[in-house]
C-alpha cells in the first residue's frame, strides 16, 4: 500500500491521489480500515482531515476517529428537515494534504453545488487534495443490474466505473460470508429490528458470496489492466491492437442496461467504448415525444458518466450508418438491444442486427434482452 505521506512531496506538484476502499457489503470494515490508515498517515506527519465519516452507530468506528481533525458538517434545510452534509467549500478552503470521505455513492441534498458526493471528491482531487474514500461494490454503476437481479433490491445510488479507473489504489476490504452474517446477528451492522429481514434478503449466503466475487474480480481486473499498461509503457511486451466497444443506443426503455453491459465489457478489455445513436439527417423535434427525449438525455448522461464517447450519426439508414462507423473505428465488440419486433416485420423490413452480422463477421456481437413495458 502506498504511503500517503509521500504523495506530492517532490519538487514539482504531483497530481492528487485517490485511494478507494472497496467492500462487498455494509459491515465488512471499510470505514474502520480507512480510519486506521488515516491514523498511520497522521503519525507519519501527513496533514490529514476527515471530511465526512458515517459510523452508522458503531461505537468502535466512532471511537477510532480519535484526535484526527474533523471538518464540521454543513446544515441544510430541505422540505422542513435539517440535514447534515459534507462541507466541500470548507474542505477546499482548509486545503489539507489528504481528506477522508466516507459514503462515496451518497446523493447530495438538492441545491448543493454537486449532485453526488463522488463529484465533490473529483473537485477535491482537481484542487490538489488527496482523497481516501469508501464504497460498496453494489454501488458501482455497471454492476447495478447484476446486483438487482441477485439481491432483489434496487440500488439507486451509484458511482461511475470511471472513478475506479481514476483511483491510484483500490484496497479490497474482505471478510468471509459467515463472519459478516455473524456481525449482523451481533447488531454490529443494523439495528435489532432489521437483523432477521436482512439475513433472509440482502445478507443471505448466496447473495453475499456473489458480492464478494464481484468485489474481488473487479479489483483483479483493475490491477490486471494497470499491470498490462505498465508493461506496454516499459516496452516489456508489444502493445496489441486495442479493442473497441460500441453500444447501439436509442430512446427505448432499457437502454441503460445496454450501457452498463458495454461499460463492463470495455472495463474488462481496458479499452475505449462508444455509445452510438443514429438519427435522421433532419430530425424533426416535433416527432419526438417529451418522455422519449428526456430518456435520451438521461441515457447520454449515463453513457458519459460511465466513460463512453457519445456519438450521434445522421443517416436515414440505421444499419448502414452503424456498419460504416464500426468499420471506420475498427470496433471489435458491439452491443445491441434485443428487438421487440415480430418475425413478419423483420422479414418485410429487414433486421439491423442480421445485416450487421452478415457484413461484419469479424466483430463480436452481443444481443441484450430489453425490458418489456409493463
Amino acid at each position: 500500500m502506498t504511503d500517503l505521506s509521500t504523495m506530492g512531496t517532490g519538487g514539482e506538484a504531483e497530481p492528487a491521489r485517490l485511494r478507494v476502499y472497496l467492500g462487498a457489503a455494509p459491515g465488512v470494515g471499510k470505514t474502520y480500515r480507512m480510519l486506521e490508515d488515516a491514523h498511520l498517515s497522521r503519525k507519519q506527519g501527513v496533514d490529514i482531515v476527515i471530511g465526512f465519516i458515517e459510523p452508522h452507530g458503531r461505537a468502535e468506528t466512532a471511537a477510532l476517529i480519535g484526535d484526527i481533525e474533523v471538518i464540521p458538517r454543513r446544515s441544510v434545510s430541505y422540505r422542513s428537515v435539517v440535514l447534515e452534509e459534507m462541507d466541500l467549500e470548507a474542505i477546499l478552503e482548509r486545503h489539507p494534504h489528504t481528506c477522508v470521505v466516507d459514503e462515496l455513492a451518497h446523493t447530495n441534498v438538492p441545491g448543493a453545488k454537486n449532485r453526488k458526493r463522488y463529484e465533490d471528491v473529483l473537485e477535491m482531487l482537481d484542487a490538489g487534495i488527496n482523497v481516501m474514500t469508501a464504497v460498496n461494490i453494489q454501488h458501482i454503476e455497471t454492476l447495478n443490474d447484476s446486483v438487482a437481479r441477485s439481491a432483489k433490491v434496487v440500488i439507486r445510488e451509484t458511482v461511475p466505473d470511471s472513478l475506479l479507473k481514476r483511483a491510484d489504489e483500490i484496497v479490497t476490504v474482505d471478510v468471509t460470508t459467515e463472519e459478516l452474517r455473524s456481525r449482523l446477528r451481533q447488531g454490529k451492522i443494523y439495528s435489532a429490528d432489521k437483523i432477521e429481514q436482512s439475513l433472509a434478503n440482502f445478507f443471505r449466503k448466496g447473495n453475499l458470496n456473489m458480492l464478494r466475487e464481484l468485489a474481488l474480480r473487479t479489483t483483479a481486473e483493475e490491477v490486471g489492466s494497470r499491470a498490462a499498461e505498465y508493461r506496454r509503457s516499459q516496452g516489456l511486451e508489444q502493445a496489441p491492437i486495442p479493442e473497441k466497444v460500441m453500444v447501439c443506443i436509442s430512446s427505448r426503455s432499457g437502454t441503460d442496461r445496454l450501457l452498463r453491459v458495454g461499460a463492463r465489457i470495455a472495463g474488462r478489455l481496458a479499452t475505449d467504448w462508444y455509445a452510438v445513436r443514429v438519427v435522421p439527417p433532419v430530425e424533426d423535434a416535433a416527432q419526438i415525444d417529451g418522455e422519449a427525449g428526456q430518456r435520451m438525455e438521461t441515457y447520454e448522461r449515463l453513457a458519459r458518466d460511465l466513460g463512453a464517447h457519445v456519438v450521434i450519426l445522421k443517416d436515414k439508414h440505421i444499419a448502414s450508418a452503424l456498419i460504416e462507423y464500426a468499420k471506420r473505428q475498427n470496433i471489435s465488440h458491439v452491443v445491441f438491444g434485443q428487438s421487440a419486433r415480430t418475425r413478419m416485420d423483420i422479414l418485410l423490413r429487414g433486421s439491423v442486427i442480421n445485416r450487421f452480422l452478415a457484413e461484419c463477421r469479424e466483430i463480436t456481437v452481443q444481443v441484450v434482452p430489453m425490458r418489456r413495458k409493463k
